[in-house]
C-alpha cells in the first residue's frame, strides 16, 4: 500500500506538559498519530486535531494544564481544531470531574492509554477512554518518534512507583512499578540509535528498583542493565536519572566509575536532610544514609557530577530543620541542586500533617537555598577553567543563532548548564574536545580545540510544544 502524499495527510499539534517521562508518552502518541496518517503540525491553529498531555502531581503543575486545555479549546472556534484530546496524568487522575466539566474536549485518555489514539484518531472511540494505568509499560516495538534534540532521548525503563512517601500521589494515577525487560530495554536503544541519537538517558520514577518487581527468572541487576546500554554498538554516552538514596551496591558503582560510556553523573533526589523532616517524608531513612551514600559515591568516583532536588516548606518544617539543610548542602557541595516550594495536595499524607508554612516564609526559604547552591555552582564552574572536556555538540542556542552550545558530561540535557563552543565550526551530533574559558553560576564558554571534521549523521530535529512543570520525579 502506498504511503499517503503530504498533501493527504492530516494536521496534529501536541503539547506536552511536564516531566521527561511525559515527553516519552507524548513521542509515543505522535508514533501513533503519524501511523494514522497525521503529520505534525507547530502551530496550533492550523491543527485539525489538538492533543494535550497533561501533568497532574502538584497545584501549580494542575493549574497550567487546566490554563492550556481551555487555551487550546479555543482553536476550535479560531482554528482549524475539530477534535482536543486531553491525555496523561490530570485526565487520569480526574477522569469524572474533567468529562463533566469541560464540554470542549473531545475525548480524555489517561496517563496509560496512548496507544488508544488511535481509535480516537480513526474515529472509533468513547468520549473517556480513561483505563487502568497497570495495564501498560512501554515497548520497543511501539511507535515513537524522538522530539527536542537531535543527539540525545529518554529512555523509559519502568512505569509507577513503590514507594510511599507522604508528599507523593504518583502511585494513585501512575500505579505500581512495572518494569521492562533488559532485552526489550536494549531493543529500544538500537532503536534510539539507528535514529542517530548518541546519548540515552534512562528514567522511571524509581530507577534504583528496576527489576525488584519482575519474576526471580527475569530479575537482572540495575548494573547489567546499564552496561548492556552502554554496550550497544553506536551509542555514545548513557546517564541515569532518578536513583532512591538506597546503599548503591559495588556493581552499580563500577559501571558508572569505569564503563567508558557510562556518565560519571547521578541525580539522586534526597528531598530533605533533617532527620525529623525524613521521617514526616516517610523516606524510610536518616539524614546519616545520605551522607553515607554522598560519601560513597564521591569516594568511589572522584570526578563525579551529583544531581539533587529539595523540598522546603513541607508541613512541620521548623527554622532549625530548614538550616540543617542548608548546611547539608554546604557540607555536600553538589553540582547541581533543584528546589521545590511545597504545595499540599489532596489524598497525601503530607497534607494532613499540622504545622502548615506559610508562602512567604516558603518562598524565603527558596531563595536562600537557591543562593547557597548558586555559590557552589558558580565556584564548581570556575574550577573548570582552562581544563579541556569532550563537550556534545546539540545545536544552536537559543540565545544567539550564530553560536553553537553543547554540554559536557556532568550536565544532563533540559535541568543543567550548557557549554557555549566559540573558535570554529560545530555540528549537532559531534563530541569536540574544548577548553573552558569562561565560567558563570551555571554555564560555560569554551573553545573548540580539534578539527572541525565531517558533519556527523545525527537526526533531524522534531519540534514539539513542551512546557516544563515540576518533575514529579525529582519531587519524591
Amino acid at each position: 500500500m502506498a504511503s499517503p502524499s503530504s498533501e493527504d495527510l492530516k494536521t496534529i499539534h501536541f503539547i506536552s506538559l511536564g516531566c521527561p517521562k511525559n515527553r516519552v508518552d507524548s513521542e509515543v502518541m505522535l508514533g501513533v498519530a503519524a501511523e494514522a496518517g497525521f503529520a505534525l503540525t507547530d502551530e496550533a491553529e492550523d491543527a485539525e486535531v489538538i492533543v494535550v498531555n497533561t501533568c497532574g502531581f502538584i497545584g501549580e503543575a494542575k493549574q497550567e494544564s487546566i490554563d492550556t486545555i481551555f487555551e487550546m479549546a479555543e482553536m476550535k472556534k479560531v482554528g482549524a481544531c475539530k477534535k482536543l484530546v486531553v491525555t496523561g496524568c490530570l485526565s487520569q487522575r480526574y477522569p469524572k470531574e474533567l468529562s463533566e466539566q469541560m464540554g470542549e474536549v473531545d475525548h480524555f485518555l489517561g496517563s496509560s492509554d496512548m496507544l488508544k489514539l488511535r481509535n480516537v484518531l480513526d474515529g472509533d472511540a468513547a468520549r473517556v477512554l480513561v483505563g487502568n494505568p497497570a495495564d501498560w509499560v512501554l515497548k520497543a516495538t511501539d511507535p515513537r518518534i524522538i522530539t527536542g534534540s537531535a543527539v540525545s532521548a529518554y529512555l523509559k525503563i519502568a512505569e509507577g512507583c513503590n514507594r510511599s512517601c507522604s508528599f507523593c500521589t504518583i502511585p494513585s494515577f501512575r500505579g505500581k512499578q512495572r518494569s521492562r525487560s533488559l532485552d526489550d530495554i536494549v531493543a529500544e536503544a538500537r532503536n534510539l540509535v539507528d535514529q542517530g541519537i548518541f546519548e540515552i538517558d534512562l528514567i522511571s520514577q524509581d530507577t534504583i528498583s528496576w527489576g525488584r518487581d519482575q519474576t526471580k527468572e527475569e530479575r537482572r541487576a540495575l548494573a547489567d542493565m546499564v552496561r548492556a546500554v552502554a554496550d550497544v554498538d553506536g551509542v555514545g554516552w548513557v546517564r541515569l536519572f532518578y536513583l532512591y538514596p538506597e546503599n548503591i551496591d559495588e556493581a552499580l558503582i563500577e559501571v558508572l566509575r569505569d564503563h567508558p560510556k557510562v556518565a560519571k553523573y547521578v541525580d539522586m533526589p534526597l528531598q530533605h536532610a533533617a532527620d525529623e523532616m525524613l521521617a514526616r517524608m516517610r523516606r524510610g531513612h536518616g539524614k546519616d544514609r545520605q551522607k553515607r551514600v554522598v560519601e560513597r559515591l564521591r569516594t568511589a568516583i572522584p570526578d563525579l557530577s551529583f544531581r539533587t532536588a529539595f523540598i522546603v516548606g513541607h508541613p512541620g518544617e521548623t527554622e532549625a530543620e530548614f538550616e540543617e539543610l542548608v548546611d547539608f548542602v554546604k557540607w555536600a557541595q553538589f553540582e547541581h541542586v533543584g528546589v521545590f516550594k511545597y504545595s499540599d495536595e489532596e489524598s497525601s499524607r503530607s497534607a494532613e500533617i499540622e504545622g502548615k508554612v506559610d508562602e512567604k516564609t516558603i518562598a524565603k526559604r527558596h531563595r536562600k537555598l537557591m543562593t547557597t547552591q548558586r555559590a557552589i555552582s558558580r565556584k564548581k564552574n570556575k574550577a573548570l577553567l582552562g581544563k579541556e572536556l569532550d563537550v556534545l555538540v546539540e545545536g544552536v542556542s537559543e540565545e544567539h543563532e550564530f553560536v553553537m552550545k553543547g554540554r559536557h558530561m556532568g550536565q544532563a540535557p533540559d535541568v543543567d548548564g550548557s557549554v557555549f563552543l566559540s573558535g570554529g565550526e560545530a555540528y549537532a551530533g559531534q563530541l569536540r574536545r574544548v577548553r573552558i574559558e569562561q565560567a558563570s553560576d551555571y554555564d560555560l564558554v569554551g573553545e573548540l580545540l580539534d578539527p572541525d571534521g565531517p558533519p556527523p549523521k545525527a537526526r533531524k530535529r522534531t519540534a514539539l510544544r513542551i512546557i516544563g512543570a515540576p518533575d514529579a520525579a525529582n519531587y519524591r
